[in-house]
């Protein structure tokens, strides 16, 4: 069978749409993820023993098991334990928000550590509490460091983001796959839905590298 690139306009459109619900999806669980990861990260350096010990099993847990399975955990076995289904965008944003902060806690986690120890004794020294030196001194240091891993974060939820096509939410892939239902070209269909991730990574790499030249420690 011959190629027919010609049907590449008349499926834009259905594209776009899923790739809308892909950057939406990478957004959120991101944003999730740095909630849950920064208290985690902090945790891992500063807490508690019993602290350490529940975020380690967490980082641990989640960075050792595929996302695939936390998401089929989250869509068909949370529903057993609740008594009520589970809407497939919030199991994805609480799969892929999970699985997220366990990368971010070891993002922050080393930030933190990245920081001189001279400047948690000094600012104990003019008074300031522990959580207020984390707050003030450490963690605006740490966040410079931070963002570009971040980013690469980012990107890799982006990418991950495709494995939500089987719980039917039709993000990017899962549309690229209605499209081939109707349009019987898969591979057309499916070398413009690569293209359209490659063009969305390739330009958060460039912001990435931009923002690490920009941030830039020098020690």
């Amino acid at each position: 069978m011959a190629l027919d690139f010609s049907i590449i306009p008349g499926i834009i459109p259905a594209l776009l749409l899923g790739t809308r619900l892909t950057i939406e999806l990478a957004v959120i669980a991101v944003a999730i993820g740095l909630v849950i990861g920064s208290f985690a990260g902090i945790a891992r350096v500063g807490g508690s023993n019993v602290a350490r010990i529940v975020t380690g099993v967490y980082v641990d847990f989640i960075r050792g098991t595929p996302l695939l399975v936390q998401l089929f955990l989250v869509y068909f076995g949370l529903p057993t334990l609740i008594r009520r289904p589970v809407p497939p965008f919030i199991a994805a944003i609480t799969a892929m928000g999970v699985n997220s902060g366990a990368y971010i806690a070891e993002i922050v986690r080393a930030g933190i550590q990245s920081v001189d120890r001279g400047q948690m004794e000094a600012a104990r020294s003019l008074g300031l509490t522990y959580s207020q030196s984390m707050r003030y001194i450490i963690f605006p240091q740490a966040l410079r460091r931070i963002i570009p891993p971040l980013g690469n974060e980012f990107i890799a939820m982006l990418k991950d983001s495709s494995l939500v096509s089987v719980i039917a939410l039709e993000e990017l892939l899962r549309k690229g796959q209605v499209v081939i239902t109707r349009t019987f070209r898969p591979f057309e269909v499916y070398m413009v839905v690569a293209l359209i991730y490659l063009a969305m990574t390739l330009a958060i790499s460039r912001l990435v590298a931009w923002s690490e030249r920009r941030l830039r420690v020098v020690d």
